[in-house]
């Protein structure tokens, strides 16, 4: 099946990149879609998502309604997100609560704590049969201040590297590209280490990307061509693209995608309101979509 990803067929990758660009949403507003009632979209509202979806792998969801673990579960179901990561810092129904925790073993992961999260995709860490491809953030109560964050579509990324160079993203394809060393520690004993590609594609052609700019815990390939390309994409997420949209997730604000790059700014909490999001991550890709 062509893919445009395929660096071995440039005709498919220019004729994909023409539409994705004259398509592409470079305002952060035109994300947001206003929705009623999250565990039973309108045709007009599931329409207006999957259009987002199409052109950015990401929409912005906001609503007025009361909105628990269950419908952002009843939310996923519509765009064909069933299988949900059974990660064991989530809850009984896979939901995680992403609040700050003064103790416990959540405090020692900065997602439960208000410090600035860099740039990454989820589930990084996770070996191929649990890759994370579509994540849900719903936002309860939004921080006193700070908390925002910044979102840019994998594909995007990827549009841009193989216009730089296309030996950027050869190199990112490599199997043992980024390496998660071995982790063994008192709260959750041994993760083996967990190498892989950042940029790979699924069983239909469609591409993921697993990445995390950290520099603890991570080891690239040291060939100059991985190194080169790492390069790279630090100077694009670093950059003023307009490609990488800016957001603050308000009460009743969610962000749904098929795990896109994003980061999450440092934030203080109301202690009367602390800071509350629920988080879905999934197994599987948003339905009706293909690139």
């Amino acid at each position: 099946m062509p893919t445009p990803f395929d660096l071995a067929d440039t005709n498919t990758y220019l004729r994909w990149r023409k539409l994705k660009l004259a398509h592409a949403i470079t305002d952060a507003s035109e994300l947001i879609v206003g929705i009623k009632d999250p565990s039973a979209l309108t045709a007009a509202e599931h329409g207006a998502l999957l259009s987002r979806f199409r052109r950015s792998n990401m929409a912005i969801y906001a609503t007025s309604s009361a909105t628990d673990e269950g419908a952002v579960r009843q939310l996923g179901a519509q765009f064909g997100l069933e299988r949900l990561d059974a990660n064991w810092l989530a809850g009984e129904d896979g939901i995680s609560e992403i609040r700050v925790f003064d103790d416990g073993t959540r405090q020692h992961y900065i997602p439960y704590t208000d410090k600035p999260i860099k740039w990454h995709t989820d589930g990084y860490y996770n070996p191929p049969e649990r890759t994370i491809r579509a994540m849900l953030l719903h936002c309860v109560r939004s921080a006193a201040s700070g908390g925002e964050n910044r979102l840019m579509d994998h594909e995007m990324a990827y549009l841009l590297l193989r216009d730089a160079n296309p030996e950027h993203v050869r190199a990112l394809m490599q199997a043992d590209a980024m390496t998660i060393p071995e982790r063994v520690d008192e709260t959750d004993g041994v993760r083996a280490a967990q190498s892989g590609p950042v940029f790979s594609l699924d069983a239909a052609g469609n591409l993921h990307m697993r990445y995390t700019a950290r520099t603890r815990s991570i080891a690239w390939k040291q060939d100059a061509a991985t190194l080169a390309a790492v390069a790279m994409l630090e100077q694009l997420l670093a950059s003023d693209t307009p490609h990488i949209h800016r957001v603050r997730l308000e009460p009743g604000m969610g962000l749904l995608c098929n795990n896109v790059l994003h980061d999450r700014a440092e934030f203080k909490d109301d202690p009367a309101h602390p800071r509350l999001l629920y988080r879905a991550r999934y197994h599987d890709r948003i339905a009706g979509i293909s690139a």
